[in-house]
């Protein structure tokens, strides 16, 4: 839902548009980080940002939240307890629901699955640590109780939890092993798309070639933080966009595919009872690895299964 009002003051965008709406400051803030709050045509980045009389400021609600309910949908669970479970999220599944979508989500499934999940991030995304992209496979994390859910929120933002994906690249990375560091933001041209930019939020992968064939290479990838999109704006920035990426990737791709090849293959964290320092492994899609060993079978290298990583 679209909402326009006309500032009636000079003073901080938060406090204006709170006192205009009726809407908390906080949700506020929410809406300027999502960057669904425009001032005059322009994306705000801060909540104090400046108003003047007269500005005309956007709004772009999200849907209402609808009622969320089980849901049989098929996701692997690798690993589970009394305090988390891990599952491998499958291509084409959106995490929590929203935008409309609020019965076919990895919370539809995982409220089926599980017979708890954390109440911390509320009715909407319940058990919900930290995400991938819809079109991203891999593994993930879920709380099953708010102690647990804190302890990893905490890992998460002391990145002290390791995420390695698997991405197969356009193209062959100059090196063979470097560390990306940028800052990435909202893109000014696509707000549903993200960009690297100079007034961004830090932003640093690390990257290793794994296997490199005449056209494409596959790369393993430690995300130190967690930027939305951050792999496949990194890889677009090192000119090798991810294979099979639609919105970061190059509009004419040479194989059919339903999104991006890009794993969420390995996650290390510390469980939140015991400290214990557990890893987990997603298995690699059939779909990736069918790309993956034709391209070994034209570049006369190891099949997949063959690779080690």
């Amino acid at each position: 839902m679209i909402k326009k009002i006309e500032s009636d003051a000079e003073g901080r965008l938060d406090v204006i548009v709170s006192a205009l709406t009726g809407y908390t400051r906080s949700y506020i803030k929410q809406l300027v980080e999502k960057g669904l709050i425009c001032a005059d045509g322009v994306i705000v980045k801060k909540c104090g940002h400046s108003l003047k009389k007269g500005d005309a400021v956007t709004l772009d609600i999200p849907d209402p939240i609808e009622k969320i309910e089980k849901k049989d949908i098929p996701v692997e669970i690798l690993y589970e307890d009394d305090d988390i479970a891990v599952i491998n999220k499958p291509q084409g599944l959106t995490v929590h629901p929203a935008g409309g979508n609020y019965t076919d989500t990895l919370v539809n499934a995982l409220m089926f699955k599980l017979d708890r999940l954390s109440g911390i991030n509320g009715e909407i995304r319940p058990g919900i640590v930290h995400r991938l992209d819809k079109d991203t496979s891999g593994v993930m994390v879920v709380a099953k109780n708010d102690a647990a859910h804190l302890s990893l929120s905490e890992q998460i933002a002391n990145r002290t939890v390791k995420k390695e994906y698997l991405a197969l690249l356009e193209g062959n990375l100059k090196d063979d092993a470097g560390t990306v560091i940028t800052k990435i933001g909202r893109s000014p041209k696509n707000r549903k798309l993200m960009a690297v930019l100079p007034e961004g939020r830090e932003a640093i992968t690390d990257y290793k070639v794994i296997t490199r064939f005449d056209d494409n290479c596959l790369a393993l990838f430690n995300i130190r933080t967690g930027r939305t999109h951050q792999i496949r704006v990194h890889a677009k920035y090192l000119g090798h966009p991810v294979v099979g990426d639609k919105s970061y990737g190059y509009k004419k791709q040479k194989f059919e595919l339903k999104g991006q090849l890009l794993h969420a293959y390995r996650l290390t964290f510390a469980h939140p009872s015991s400290g214990e320092i557990m890893t987990f492994v997603a298995p690699v899609p059939d779909y990736f690895v069918k790309v993956y060993d034709t391209l070994a079978a034209k570049n006369g290298a190891k099949r997949f299964d063959s690779v080690n990583i």
